[in-house]
């Protein structure tokens, strides 16, 4: 029988990573993920970076040192949603695969996030951080508010989910071929969950490993983004 990896080679996966101010870790990402030889193609967006990230991005690429890389420049900053929808934009894989810069996430577990849709049991993977894999126990209030967000995503679309918020959601390209998205924030994650559930879709979750930052080292999301990610997920119950 073929190996886990092999098989997984033989869906084409376009890795899509965006980026805001991440110099200091997106070259390490893109290395991490190049090294899994699974990805058909990189596809950075950077949103608009004032850091030193675009300079980075740019020697990465005139290096070509990361196959496959592509890396698309936002002029200014426009959210992370607008990021992943311009990768969306721009990928030719028949798997996508969201992976955020900052070494949150590990890409050692793609092969995991891979075998549901791989066995034909799943359109998308979400990799959970609540499900007993390994973490760094700290912000105990970020974790309320995904416990919180994840509940009210249970109730208003009858499901079982265990981390509506993972960074890590992979699923068959054509998933999103005819799905409206509008997100430009970080509500692109209920936005997201929101469709894919009210069409029906087979959601699996796999446990992940999660090493998160606090916010002395960069982390982003602020407290504002729970409450739009409490409306996103009320208003796609009802309208589309």
């Amino acid at each position: 029988m073929a190996s886990l990896q092999q098989a997984s080679n033989r869906l084409t996966l376009s890795v899509i990573v965006p980026v805001y101010n991440e110099k200091d870790t997106v070259a390490e990402v893109l290395r991490r993920v190049a090294a899994t030889g699974l990805p058909h193609e990189i596809i950075v967006v950077d949103d608009g970076s004032t850091d030193g990230t675009r300079t980075v991005l740019q020697r990465l690429q005139d290096e070509g040192l990361i196959p496959g890389l592509k890396v698309v420049f936002h002029e200014r900053n426009q959210g992370k949603g607008a990021a992943v929808r311009t990768g969306f934009q721009h990928a030719t894989g028949e798997v996508l695969l969201i992976q955020d810069a900052d070494l949150e996430y590990d890409p050692e577990h793609y092969p995991l996030l891979l075998e549901p849709i791989r066995k034909g049991l799943a359109d998308v993977v979400y990799g959970s951080r609540f499900l007993g894999a390994p973490r760094r126990p700290i912000l105990f209030w970020n974790m309320v508010a995904n416990k919180i967000l994840t509940l009210v995503t249970n109730i208003l679309y009858n499901t079982i989910l265990s981390d509506m918020e993972t960074g890590y959601k992979v699923f068959r390209r054509e998933v999103i071929e005819h799905m409206p998205l509008h997100a430009r924030g970080f509500e692109f994650e209920p936005e997201f969950t929101a469709k894919v559930l009210k069409r029906g879709y087979r959601i699996f979750e796999v446990p992940i490993a999660f090493n998160p930052r606090d916010y002395t080292e960069g982390k982003k999301i602020k407290a504002r983004d729970g409450f739009v990610a409490l409306w996103t997920l009320l208003k796609y119950r009802f309208v589309d």
